[in-house]
């Protein structure tokens, strides 16, 4: 596992209810004052959380880092980029009935511009670079999601489609599942869930697996059943707001892991990618509006 140096706290926030109890008590004491226990020792820190010393220095290593010393230097420059950031204090706060459509926007957009820093700032480049290194010159390519994860994934199939991968994405979990059937070697499936517990994508995935293919899946949670399914997790980060539930303020963040691999896997096809945009360029160039001369006058 890479050592994650950023995107600490918020992948605890994350991943809190999945952790065994003695290092769910370690995650809560850290949560409750980053800033304290960027400073505690590791001594202090295992006295607060009601365990020992080796719990704590197991902790870190469950989180990638090689121990406690490197955690208390990620914890105090995760802390010192928000602070030079200055988040929107609110953003933890619900939306009200009555709250104005200024407050509601500055609430939106702080929530989801901090779940795409958090992602970006978590994802295992090795692991993209392998994704798209496997996709560049995979013989099929099969995306699974279902709800808002399947939107993320028809958006990645359709990126893929338009610079000539062999990708497929279908909505019926059925067809899906005799999809995954047939990968084979040197194919690769990508699964997409927020919470890595959809019965039906996990299927999927494991049904790929079983056919040899590179299994890949995207979601919050990398200890969950879809994340032990697969062979490479790549990880994301979520904010709640009210009316947007986690699942649902998944997709922003999905699609940056997502839009990642695709321009990675663009800048392993460069030519083809580049043959390719001229070529549908021209196939729908008679069906847009032409700039009219009384609209260039009017400008002028």
């Amino acid at each position: 596992m890479a050592v994650q140096t950023q995107g600490v706290i918020g992948r605890l926030r994350m991943e809190l209810t999945t952790l065994p109890d003695a290092l769910q008590r370690v995650a809560e004491q850290i949560l409750d004052d980053p800033a304290e226990a960027a400073q505690a020792s590791i001594v202090d820190l295992a006295e607060r959380a009601g365990t020992s010393t080796a719990t704590i220095t197991r902790f870190c290593r469950v989180l990638g880092f090689r121990g406690y010393a490197a955690l208390r230097v990620a914890l105090a420059a995760e802390i010192g980029r928000q602070e030079q950031a200055r988040w929107e204090t609110d953003i933890d706060r619900e939306i009200e009935p009555g709250d104005s459509l200024d407050r509601v926007l500055g609430v939106i957009a702080s929530a989801d511009s901090r779940a795409i820093q958090e992602t970006a700032a978590g994802l295992d480049l090795d692991r993209v670079a392998r994704v798209a290194d496997a996709i560049a010159t995979a013989g099929r390519v099969e995306l699974f999601g279902l709800g808002s994860s399947g939107t993320a994934a028809r958006e990645m199939a359709f990126r893929l489609e338009r610079i000539r991968i062999p990708v497929w994405y279908r909505e019926d979990a059925h067809k899906a599942l005799t999809n995954a059937a047939l990968l084979g070697p040197g194919d690769v499936a990508i699964a997409l869930s927020h919470g890595g517990r959809t019965r039906e994508v996990i299927e999927m995935l494991a049904e790929a697996a079983s056919q040899g293919a590179l299994t890949v899946a995207v979601t919050s949670f990398e200890r969950s059943p879809l994340g032990e399914t697969a062979e490479i997790t790549l990880t994301t980060a979520v904010h709640e707001t009210t009316f947007r539930v986690a699942a649902l303020s998944a997709l922003h963040s999905q699609l940056v892991a997502l839009d990642l691999i695709y321009v990675a896997v663009a800048q392993r096809t460069y030519e083809r990618t580049t043959e390719a945009f001229e070529v549908t360029a021209r196939a729908v160039e008679a069906h847009r509006l032409r700039d009219q001369p009384a609209a260039r006058k009017r400008r002028g």
